[in-house]
């Protein structure tokens, strides 16, 4: 078996932290995801899962890097692949949870988040719910960040 790296991961309230200190967002949900709901952020784009792996050229190796996309596995995967192919893994993030958790903490984005909070309402990090997990309930968002933060 090939050794792998595993991938750091951070939640929202710190992805605003790195943003903030310059950090690229980018963002792997695919265009018509992204039309719909997006992150407001000043430091981002979009390079779709679909097609990451024949523009990885266009996200810079010498810049922090936060991977997003609406619940955390497509980015998670994404970060992974540039981890693997020569990024440092301490300037390549995944942002766990994804928009779903972005919107929740209420952080800015651009579009209509209701489809994106009613299926979140079905679904929480843990599996299915009846209600949408927040920072306060105990869950599997209860623990720590790779950073050892539980900011979720």
């Amino acid at each position: 078996m090939e050794n792998q790296t595993l991938v750091n991961e951070i939640c929202p309230t710190t992805t605003q932290q790195w943003v903030k200190n310059g950090a690229l967002l980018v963002d792997v949900r695919e265009k018509d995801e992204v039309a719909q709901l997006a992150y407001d952020v000043p430091n981002i784009i979009n390079i779709p899962l679909s097609v990451f792996e024949d523009h990885v050229i266009e996200i810079p190796k010498d810049q922090e890097v936060v991977l997003v996309c609406k619940g955390g596995g497509r980015s998670l995967r994404a970060a992974g692949f540039l981890i693997n192919n020569g990024y440092e893994k301490e300037k390549v993030v995944n942002m766990k949870h994804g928009i779903i958790r972005w919107i929740q903490k209420g952080f800015p984005t651009k579009g209509d988040t209701s489809s994106v909070l009613t299926n979140a309402a079905t679904s929480s990090c843990c599996g299915d719910s009846s209600e949408v997990k927040t920072s306060k309930d105990t869950s599997c968002c209860s623990s720590p960040n790779s950073d050892g933060s539980s900011c979720c």
